[in-house]
């Protein structure tokens, strides 16, 4: 079984509490910037194989075309600032942005450009692109769920998607780690990345 497989019944708090997300844009298509304040970029790992400890890059930026008619014809850029990392503990995101991890004083920036965007049904969009961290590039396949569209109250065209995918650190340069005196070992190698996506549509630019 997965270490984040999840159980069928959600607890209280979770999304299975919010509303129904609203689909008022039957045609997203369009460029699309990130709402950096209303989108997470996270990750989850097990600590000493016993808990999950999550985190999140609080600076990023990121760009997507979306055409909802010839999915092929979509893209998506993101650029992550590595030395953002928050995980609610100072220690811990220090440990993270030295050598033994990410080593941002050489590999500042984490960058995802999509080389594949496939639809497989009216909300399921699959993105396979190059993520690159601390130098190394490989390739990683996400598979979304468009979650809304709407109108905001300013007039901004919004869309929504959650996705998720597992990935081993190692692949990547990231090997630290540090035995248990019972067995296993202090940090995963297996981590789930996690995304919350705001986009907001580009204005048109006049002729």
């Amino acid at each position: 079984m997965s270490i984040f497989s999840r159980t069928k019944t959600a607890p209280a708090g979770t999304e299975a509490d919010f509303e129904q997300a609203t689909q008022t844009i039957e045609d997203i298509t369009g460029d699309y910037t990130l709402d950096v304040t209303h989108t997470r970029l996270g990750f989850s790992a097990r600590h000493a194989m016993v808990t999950t400890v999550r985190g999140q890059f609080k600076e990023f930026s990121g760009t997507a075309h979306v055409d909802t008619q010839n999915p092929a014809n979509s893209k998506v850029e993101v650029t992550i600032d590595a030395t953002s990392v928050d995980t609610g503990n100072d220690q811990r995101n220090g440990h993270l942005t030295s050598a033994d991890f990410f080593e941002v004083e050489a590999h500042p920036q984490i960058s995802f450009v999509s080389t594949e965007v496939e639809r497989a049904d009216q909300t399921t969009w699959v993105i396979t692109g190059d993520l690159t961290i601390k130098g190394t590039t490989k390739p990683v396949t996400i598979e979304f769920e468009q979650t809304g569209s709407a109108r905001d109250p300013f007039g901004n065209l919004r869309v929504g998607f959650e996705g998720s995918t597992a990935i081993n650190r190692k692949d990547w340069g990231l090997t630290w780690n540090a035995a248990l005196e019972t067995g296993g070992v202090l940090v995963s190698d297996r981590i789930k990345l996690e995304f919350d996506i705001s986009a907001i549509q580009n204005a048109a630019v006049e002729a």
